[in-house]
């Protein structure tokens, strides 16, 4: 699918950190000035600060205890295990509700019956996100009296209320800002409390469900090294849910990193061979790109409750099967969300009322559900507006997915039209919300009008941060050794990016992909040396550019470009080998 943008992106390069700083820790550590200027960009300034970055441990876990109602959690799930009451763990449909869920449910079968647990996860079409009344109603049903929410619960003040009146209680465990009231529950586990005195509020949902497991564990005499076990379900929950990989992430992500690699429980083991990744080293990047979307198809597709099946799977043979299945339904999802896509895109370009516009609508009522997030997501790569997504929902109803721009805030902009709105939700840069049909027209314009008079005109241009310049002659396998112990990457700490200039192909440069939207290069750079008419030509570096071929003609008929980009690891055929993974090209006319 090609998405070449219709705007040329802005290269942006990072004020340099302070010089004596640089080369203070250069000597210190022992590392090129690059490597060191790229620390103190990310604020480390010391020795003992470096070492702590790049030595993650996990003594600098946060005490538990330290989050508010942690005690009043801890003490009603002991009064839960001492009475055999049964439990409902309940999560949201995505990655992190269903990492959540698996880890809750795996961690409790240390300490109560498996006939004592049940799990639940709403449908995405039937019930949407969150704590629903459905999910309260079979709780009952199956005669459960307490409800563990992961990743949700944190507005659901009536539906906590709908649960008291079956005399079930309510532990809630969520990252998403609450609302000034908080529900009724026993407890309510969020660092994003305004009354929270957890040091780290950047936890995933499963992030908290990890800290509530190792305050049990902490008072119950389980061995620490069960709950370290689990790491493998929250490091997929820590990349998929796209939160900071800085403070006590860092960590929880770098030990995930490593049950992952080396003992993943089987029903992640069996999405890692589905993924062909299985001889990799795998990083946060794959479990974005291919691990996560894989958990996400379920939900997307059919059930969420297949991932958690999935995810607590013990044998070989039942994780295989789940896992086939859940990879078929990600087959399914890519095929719906290219087609619906490539729709969307037309219908943009089709019409020249959005030619002017500062934000994207489209709506569809045949379009899945199921993808219009990720649909959304593409037409931002393309046109880089606020976007909205949106198709036929219940009776009467039609709901979707927005995403924004970076320096956009999209939630405010849906907020402002919210009387037209029968629910919405989400935060900054992604949204999701539901109206009644009749108001579509009115909503769009609405919608566009705040748009157009709150956006600034810079934002509209796509911006890529560069960390540094680079020559080609300073990617040496020392460097990039060196490198790989910035990992795990993510939010918070981006892969670096480079800008490497008057760069040439080799010649062996192709257009690659279903449909050659993709350009494989073979990179050499010529430095002059100025003490001497002598030039050299460093060996050919491999290079990768997703979804930028109409720069081919130029490059192949042997004109230099400027290229920024990140540096990885590409394996191929079990052999690891650097590889640029270019972000944007720009051509030269000079010759060098």
């Amino acid at each position: 699918m090609i998405m070449t943008p219709i705007v040329d992106r802005k290269w942006i390069v990072k004020p340099s950190g302070d010089p004596v700083l640089v080369r203070q820790l250069s000597a210190e550590i022992g590392i090129d000035p690059v490597l060191s200027n790229l620390l103190v960009q990310r604020g480390i300034k010391s020795y003992d600060e470096a070492r702590e970055f790049f030595r993650p441990d996990l003594s600098m876990l946060h005490d538990p205890f330290l989050m508010v109602d942690m005690q009043k959690a801890v003490d009603r799930i002991e009064l839960a295990v001492n009475r055999k009451e049964k439990i409902l763990i309940y999560g949201d449909y995505d990655v992190d509700g269903t990492t959540a869920v698996s880890l809750m449910y795996i961690f409790l079968k240390h300490v109560t019956q498996d006939y004592l647990l049940d799990y639940y996860i709403p449908d995405r079409y039937d019930e949407g996100y969150g704590l629903s009344y459905k999910g309260i109603d079979y709780a009952h049903s199956k005669g459960c009296s307490l409800i563990i929410t992961l990743d949700c619960g944190i507005k659901a003040v009536e539906k906590v209320k709908y649960a008291g009146e079956f005399g079930i209680d309510v532990i809630i465990c969520d990252h998403h800002l609450p609302d000034a009231e908080l529900p009724a529950a026993v407890a309510v586990l969020d660092p994003k409390r305004e009354d929270n005195t957890y040091p780290f509020d950047d936890l995933s949902g499963c992030g908290v469900g990890f800290k509530l497991a190792q305050a049990y564990a902490m008072t119950h005499g389980i061995h620490r090294e069960e709950v370290l076990e689990l790491l493998d379900l929250l490091v997929v929950s820590i990349a998929s849910d796209l939160v900071s990989v800085t403070g006590e992430n860092r960590v929880l992500a770098h030990y995930g990193l490593k049950q992952l690699n080396s003992h993943p429980r089987k029903g992640l083991q069996s999405i890692i061979k589905l993924a062909g990744l299985e001889k990799h080293l795998i990083t946060i990047d794959e479990i974005v790109f291919k691990i996560g979307p894989r958990i996400n198809a379920a939900g997307r597709m059919e059930s969420g409750r297949t991932a958690v099946d999935l995810l607590i799977s013990g044998d070989d043979e039942s994780a295989s099967k789940i896992g086939d299945e859940i990879n078929n339904h990600n087959n399914e999802r890519k095929s719906i969300d290219r087609e619906i896509t490539l729709e969307a895109i037309n219908m943009v370009r089709g019409n020249s009322d959005f030619d002017n516009k500062k934000s994207t609508i489209v709506y569809n009522p045949s379009w899945h559900k199921g993808v219009v997030g990720i649909v959304a997501s593409r037409l931002v790569e393309a046109f880089y507006r606020p976007t909205i997504v949106l198709t036929k929902s219940a009776e009467g109803f039609i709901a979707g997915s927005a995403r924004s721009v970076a320096g956009f805030d999209l939630y405010e902009a849906i907020e402002s039209c919210s009387d037209l709105l029968e629910n919405f939700g989400g935060h900054t840069y992604a949204a999701g919300l539901t109206m009644k049909e009749e108001n579509f027209e009115e909503f769009s314009r609405r919608f566009e009008e705040h748009v157009e008079k709150m956006i600034n005109e810079d934002v509209l241009t796509p911006i890529v941060n560069i960390d540094s310049y680079l020559d080609f002659k300073q990617i040496t396998p020392k460097f990039f050794r060196l490198l790989k112990q910035f990992q795990p990457f993510g939010p918070g700490n981006p892969s670096p990016v480079f800008i490497s200039e008057k760069v040439y192909d080799n010649g062996n440069g192709r257009c690659v992909g279903t449909d050659n939207g993709h350009l494989k290069l073979e990179l050499i750079q010529e430095i002059e040396d100025k003490s001497s008419p002598t030039s050299y030509t460093y060996p050919a570096l491999s290079a990768i550019a997703f979804n930028q071929s109409e720069h081919f003609s130029h490059i192949q008929a042997g004109y230099p470009i400027d290229i920024c980009y990140s540096i990885a690891e590409n394996y191929y055929r079990g052999i690891a080998n650097i590889q640029l993974r270019i972000r944007d090209i720009k051509d030269r006319d000079d010759i060098f």
